[in-house]
């Protein structure tokens, strides 16, 4: 049972993307602790959905930036980097645009 759940292939990241994936990770999560305000909308609120995707492309790129890929599909899809770099790249639009 458990050879069934344990992979004998292990697929080494890529590199370049995990850091890739830290380096767009890193500001934005310390934007969100140190100065949340400046995420705020036009009319001084805060968009919580937005921020809600926001910060899970920040905890797939800290994740898949650090080297850990989940077993489970669901996981490695949430926080791949084909997922959490265009959410990232909303935070920072998000963020230029206040």
């Amino acid at each position: 049972m458990t050879e069934a759940a344990v992979t004998t292939e292990d697929k080494k990241p890529n590199k370049f993307a995990m850091a890739i994936s830290f380096l767009l990770a890193l500001p934005l999560a310390a934007v969100l602790l140190i100065h949340p305000a400046a995420m705020l909308d036009a009319n001084g609120e805060y968009s919580h959905s937005a921020m809600m995707y926001v910060m899970i492309g920040i905890s797939g790129g800290f994740i898949y930036g650090v080297g850990f890929i989940p077993k489970f599909w669901l996981w490695k899809w949430l926080f791949s980097p084909y997922l959490a770099w265009p959410l990232m790249l909303w935070g920072y639009y998000t963020w230029f645009l206040a």
